[in-house]
């Protein structure tokens, strides 16, 4: 199922459910549309007009090819953010179900906390935020964090908790 949404905040997003997994996130669309909105509210976040979004609900096989074929790691991830060359696409956010809900029930999260997360974090990457440099991953985590916070979510990143792709600047 694809589902376009006009979220009228700045970011035109596209939302493909590629695996019936995801059925088991019943609001995952939903979620993924709310984390948009938050990200595309925050002041300090520069969004190029007219921008589109495509997000993909995977499964950890189609993850795990994409790792391998663009990235050269041949196992699942949670996301994976593909910026686009050109034009009004920032690019595409690929979200992993059973490495996503493995990781909400390992860290004690409610899923749809975790799917938000994860959604913001690869937007970002898209906006041009990364972790290459503990400051890169300071400013990345503050901004994450603040984002959850807005929507009632704790920080993911307290007592040491990685990065979605299992990185940390904290101790």
């Amino acid at each position: 199922m694809t589902a376009r949404a006009g979220d009228g905040a700045g970011i035109q997003t596209e939302i493909a459910v590629l695996s019936d997994l995801w059925d088991g996130l019943a609001d995952a669309e939903d979620v993924v549309r709310r984390a948009v909105e938050a990200v595309v509210a925050r002041a300090e976040v520069t969004i190029p007009p007219d921008a589109e979004l495509s997000v993909a609900l995977a499964d950890d096989a189609m993850v795990q090819r994409l790792n391998r074929e663009y990235r050269a790691k041949d196992k699942p991830t949670n996301v994976l953010s593909f910026p686009a060359a050109h034009g009004p696409l920032l690019g595409d956010v690929i979200l992993a179900y059973e490495t996503l809900l493995a990781e909400a029930k390992e860290e004690g999260l409610a899923p749809a906390d975790h799917l938000t997360h994860l959604t913001i974090h690869g937007l970002l990457h898209l906006l041009g935020y990364d972790h290459e440099t503990e400051a890169d991953a300071v400013a990345m985590e503050s901004m994450e964090t603040s984002i959850l916070a807005g929507l009632g979510i704790s920080d993911p990143h307290a007592t040491g908790r990685m990065m979605p792709d299992g990185t940390h600047a904290r101790p």
